[in-house]
């Protein structure tokens, strides 16, 4: 199971990942087991197309030891790789690099090998793509195997001590072997530098594998380095850069109408529009942020840390902002209340709540390393976020239905359209995540082997792109204009209520009390009149009496 990287979006994006793929497709237990295992007991998140492997053990699965290496999507070359040349131009060349790879094994098998022999061990790195997955292991032989055994070796199909791998002659991009040996009683051996090029497109996977149960306790060390024809990023996450640069044109664009608009309109500002400038910038600064931390990850292989953190920072903090103006304009913030009145801290508290869920879970999927993240650790950051996000649609549409019942009570018809409107938006916007949510499922349970890989990318930028719409929405609804007053909020319109005075003590039954408010105002500003106009009799009598 991997983690998505991108930098945005409102829900939780899994992209499930097995470590290895399913070498047979015809019931052998033993290697479904693997996958399984590995499916749900792994986060593979890919922080760099540079794997970093330190002192990493081997799994024992079936009758050999194998650990996984990695696995990307991967573009074919539009330029052979030709280790022979100096050219430094990697335009156009996609491949998997081994780099200082070493395997150990331990002092008890080194001595139990004869000194005189030149190969005491063998190492396998086996690069296979996901469609060519049965050609792995024993299957066609009706075995579920995954090393050669003297019986098969006997049919000729291989040789004893190596994985079975079935060549297609017409096929010369499938399972590549690449065999390293141990020699005499050497605890140690590095593999020959070298680079695979890759000549198909597909989901690649890489395994370092070995058959002689002696070889068990086996270490690796060093790292492999993965390149996609235009540069270093995974190939599910190429398209992401790009999108990522339209979106911050987008949020560039919409910045400018909005800046336009406040400057034209400046005498007329309500404290909303401060709020929702607010937002706008956060996401500029994101949207940016990821971009400039894809193409770095492009032109490097590795992740910048400060600038990934930045940019996890700032989803964060956007993603609250963005969830607690919603919440605020339903409530009729600025346009039917001048303030939150005594929910102002619970609305804090639910912000703050929220930002560290999310912030932690950003962390996790983006500064996480390799395989260090567990399925059930994964989910005790999923939760939290996934239960606040519940809370917000719960107190925003409750909010939304006291408001529209206020403003249809008071006959404010201008603010009672806009907030139809705006529900009627929200209402879509529920739909159309209920919607994709449900298709997200269905994506990574017909695919768990990433096979869709160069379609994964739309799942995360489905989510981004729906946060721009609610927020462009709530930009064109409440926009700076002439007559703000229409919008935002008046007293005299007797827009200033209390919930809890609305209530009877004990009934349980609201009061439309907007009229007796209205009508109480009123009979205070007669009472005051008459007040005023007998006080000032008497003052006059008393004038009167001084001057006779």
């Amino acid at each position: 199971m991997s983690i998505t990287c991108d930098g945005g979006g409102a829900a939780v994006r899994f992209r499930f990942r097995p470590p290895l793929p399913d070498l047979h497709s015809n019931g052998y237990t033993n290697l479904i087991t693997i996958f399984m295992i590995l499916c749900f007991t792994s986060i593979s998140h890919v922080c760099a197309s540079i794997h970093d492997y330190q002192n990493e053990t081997f799994i024992h699965r079936s009758n050999s030891f194998f650990f996984h290496g990695g696995s990307e999507g991967l573009y074919a070359s539009r330029v052979p790789y030709i280790n022979d040349t100096e050219d430094n131009s990697l335009n156009g060349k996609s491949f998997i690099r081994f780099e200082s790879i070493t395997f150990r094994r331990t002092k008890e098998s080194a001595e139990n090998k004869n000194m005189m022999q030149q190969k005491t061990g063998l190492v396998e790195a086996i690069i296979v793509k996901v469609r060519d997955r049965n050609n792995i292991g024993g299957a066609y032989l009706n075995s579920d195997a995954i090393c050669c055994t003297p019986e098969h070796a006997d049919n000729g199909s291989c040789k004893v001590g190596e994985v079975i791998i079935r060549q297609n002659p017409n096929d010369p991009s499938g399972p590549k072997r690449i065999q390293t040996f141990f020699e005499a009683k050497n605890e140690e051996t590095k593999m020959v530098l070298q680079t695979v090029d890759i000549s198909s497109t597909g989901m690649y996977y890489l395994y370092f594998m070995f058959c002689d149960p002696e070889l068990k306790d086996t270490t690796i060390s060093g790292r492999t380095v993965w390149r996609n024809p235009d540069g270093y990023l995974p190939g599910k996450m190429m398209p992401l850069m790009t999108f990522y640069g339209l979106m911050s044109l987008a949020y560039l664009f919409l910045g400018l109408f909005w800046f336009l608009k406040f400057v034209q309109y400046w005498k007329d500002i309500i404290q909303l529009h401060y709020h929702i400038t607010a937002v706008i910038g956060l996401g500029m600064c994101e949207m940016a942020l990821w971009y400039f931390e894809y193409s770095n990850f492009n032109s490097t292989g590795s992740r910048p840390m400060a600038i990934t953190l930045w940019a996890v920072t700032f989803t964060a903090v956007k993603k609250t902002v963005s969830r607690l103006l919603i919440l605020v304009v339903s409530m009729g913030y600025g346009v039917v209340r001048p303030t939150l009145g005594g929910i102002t801290s619970k609305v804090y508290l639910l912000g703050v709540a929220y930002f560290a869920a999310s912030e932690a879970l950003e962390l996790v999927e983006h500064l996480g390393n390799i395989n260090d993240f567990s399925g059930k650790a994964r989910l005790f950051l999923v939760l939290p976020v996934a239960l606040l996000d519940a809370c917000f649609i719960l107190w925003i549409f409750s909010s939304l239905s006291k408001t529209l019942e206020k403003l249809q009570i008071r006959k404010s018809m201008a603010k009672l359209e806009l907030y139809r409107k705006f529900t009627n938006s929200l209402a879509v916007t529920v739909l159309l995540s209920v919607l994709w949510i449900g298709y997200e499922l269905y994506f990574h349970a017909s695919d768990p082997l990433s096979e869709l890989w160069r379609r994964a990318w739309i799942i995360p930028a489905f989510w981004t792109l729906l946060a721009y719409v609610i927020l462009l929405v709530i930009c064109i609804l409440w926009a700076p204009s002439q007559n703000p007053t229409r919008y935002a909020y008046s007293e005299e319109t007797g827009d200033d209520f209390d919930e809890e005075a609305v209530k009877l003590a004990g009934s349980g039954i609201k009061v439309s009390g907007d009229m007796s408010i209205m009508l109480e105002r009123k009979d205070r500003k007669a009472s005051l009149a008459a007040d005023l106009h007998v006080f000032g009799g008497l003052g006059e009598d008393k004038e009167e009496d001084k001057r006779e």
